[in-house]
């Protein structure tokens, strides 16, 4: 479906859209709008965490090889690969469509997607057949979290948006402990004569189609509305005015003055709605590689994380415990990030954030006692954690709503499809030159993000002062939403 041609008129109306959602306070309804969509976010963490920790014990089972499994790697390289190949073939197509039939739709299927895919692998005994299971349900993983991004960054007020991602995050990742510790409890064993890897997916699935049951009471992105007919215009009217209603409360929504607007951006003709208009075009390549050699580096560490313990002469057992300890840190770093996501520039969160993984990656390589493991584990985790915010956030700042979902998909899927080849790639290290050429492949890939976002990276932070001048209210304050 083409977007319906607009009047001047319909595109100021758009614009005015766009100035009410900017000057929306930091409401308890906002935030559980934004914890809504993180909850779908907590499952998309989940099912990625499934690939380090499942592994185990899968060649525990003797479903999978420890090495010379498929493709004479080991075989969790194989399904670390079926998982990014999904990934990437959902981000690319799947961002095209939310992009024309919305963001409520494409997230809503993709859940059920991934979540009947993993049931599905959970009743498998060949590797062969985990692997194809796994990658359908890649494809829904993929199209989640390329439109979970895009709604986010369509619903909240731009100089809330650090925060907002940060806070999304915080949920999405607490996915990591809870998976790590069903991992810790179950996958070495069998409950009730079920192999536990089972029951990991067995849980997960049923969490996920509780999750699709309430999100279907959410609204459409009214900024993706508003990029539409006058019909969807009338739509993104009804749903502002209910947010401002339950933001700012009845009295003080009632007495809301029109919303000053700011001269239209550059590069907001037609022309600009092509992904690789001039005006988007370095954005789409510098993103592009961000995002290819930052999949590489945070999940060639955290998908990897057991079997490199476990290389290293770790029991599975401990190797387990290991990963629940330093995933412990997985929500509590969002948290707090809050603190700054919106005072530094996110270019510069995500060049530090990167640099920093890269050295503690290395430094985490060389511990052997169980103290420095935690010790340096946890700091990876908080930088690549740092990273995963930043990119998020900043990726979703760089693009205008008509080509938002596209262009993260875009630039997500590459990443997802550079995992693939990293997965072969670290299994292939790991078993012809140990676990120091692993650390030092995944710390040479953020070095060059570092560097690349410093040199090539535009600034997105949208200051306090500017966000008043757009149209936030200074006279009016939020009441609380009861």
């Amino acid at each position: 479906m083409t977007p319906i041609a607009r009047t001047p008129r319909d595109v100021e109306a758009a614009r005015r859209i766009e100035a009410r959602l900017d000057r929306l306070p930091a409401s308890r309804h906002l935030w559980f709008l934004v914890a809504l969509l993180a909850l779908g976010a907590f499952f998309e963490a989940y099912e990625l965490s499934l690939t380090s920790l499942v592994s185990p014990g899968l060649v525990k089972n003797g479903v999978f090889l420890r090495e010379h499994g498929l493709l004479g790697l080991p075989d969790q390289a194989a399904f670390g690969a079926a998982t990014f190949l999904g990934m990437f073939a959902g981000a690319l197509l799947v961002g095209r469509y939310a992009d024309r039939l919305g963001r409520k739709l494409a997230f809503t299927y993709a859940l059920l997607v991934y979540t009947g895919a993993t049931l599905l692998m959970a009743f498998q005994t060949e590797a062969l057949w985990v692997d194809v299971w796994r990658f359908v349900a890649g494809i829904g993983l993929g199209a989640e979290i390329v439109t979970i991004d895009a709604y986010i960054a369509e619903i909240v007020p731009a100089r809330l948006r650090g925060r907002a991602f940060s806070f999304a995050v915080c949920i999405q990742f607490l996915a990591v402990p809870v998976a790590g510790a069903l991992s810790l409890v179950l996958v070495p064993y069998a409950p009730l004569g079920i192999e536990g890897w089972r029951w990991v997916c067995f849980i997960g699935c049923a969490g996920a189609l509780l999750v699709w049951i309430t999100r279907r009471s959410l609204p459409e992105s009214p900024r993706w509305l508003a990029q539409r007919d006058a019909a969807s215009l009338a739509r993104a009217d009804l749903i502002v005015t209910e947010m401002e209603r339950k933001c700012f409360g009845e009295a003080a929504a009632a007495q809301l003055p029109p919303p000053a607007l700011e001269a239209p951006a550059a590069g907001a003709s037609p022309a600009a709605t092509r992904l690789f208009a001039p005006t988007w075009r370095s954005r789409v390549v510098m993103m592009t590689i961000v995002q290819v050699l930052t999949t590489i580096g945070f999940y060639g560490f955290s998908n990897w994380l057991p079997t490199l313990l476990a290389a290293q002469g770790h029991t599975l057992v401990k190797s387990f415990e290991f990963t629940l300890y330093i995933s412990l840190c997985y929500p509590l770093g969002p948290l707090l990030f809050m603190l700054f996501a919106d005072r530094i520039e996110r270019k510069w969160q995500i060049a530090g954030a990167t640099l920093a993984s890269a050295i503690l990656g290395l430094a985490f390589g060389q511990q052997s006692s169980s103290l420095g493991l935690i010790v340096f584990g946890t700091a990876v985790t908080m930088a690549n954690l740092l990273i995963a915010y930043g990119t998020h956030a900043y990726q979703s700042e760089l693009f205008p709503s008509a080509i938002r979902a596209k262009a993260i998909g875009f630039v997500y899927s590459w990443g997802r499809l550079a995992a693939v080849f990293s997965s072969l790639i670290i299994g292939f290290l790991l078993q012809e030159a140990g676990t120091d050429a692993v650390f030092i492949f995944l710390a040479g890939t953020l070095v060059v993000v570092s560097v690349l976002v410093s040199l090539m990276g535009p600034k997105t932070l949208v200051r306090k002062g500017k966000a008043e001048r757009l149209g936030a209210v200074a006279p009016l304050r939020a009441e609380p939403h009861r």
